[in-house]
């Protein structure tokens, strides 16, 4: 049974910094993708950023871009989510989720196997 965990969430200041981990098990099956969404109260989870591990190649919302910084550790079975200049809006429930092929946009639909989440506060 695939299990996602997340760790590192928690409150911060404005322009703060968090380090988000993703650590899989469970598989004996290689992912195609890893990404990051976040959710605040309501039915609408947004993507923020992911990473194929065939390529490298990472994507990021336009909202976060040039202050998160995906990675993967450990081959593939963990990746962190690097959050700097955090700002209020930052504020969320945070997800990992993991596909088996690489989805080409970041769609919650597209990804198979989710963690609980981890809650990132920020203040103003």
């Amino acid at each position: 049974q695939v299990q996602l965990e997340e760790s590192g969430g928690g409150s911060v200041q404005t322009g703060g910094y968090l380090r988000l981990t993703c650590t899989a098990s469970g598989y004996d099956y290689r992912f195609g993708c890893m990404a990051w969404f976040r959710q605040n109260p309501g039915p609408e989870r947004e993507g923020v950023a992911s990473i194929d591990f065939q390529t490298g190649a990472t994507s990021y919302a336009a909202s976060v871009k040039g202050r998160f910084t995906i990675s993967q550790e450990n081959g593939k079975s963990r990746v962190t989510l690097q959050m700097d200049n955090l700002k209020p809006d930052d504020a969320a429930l945070y997800y990992c989720a993991a596909a088996l092929s690489c989805p080409r946009t970041l769609d919650p639909v597209e990804y198979t196997y989710w963690g609980q989440g981890t809650q990132v506060t920020v203040s103003s």
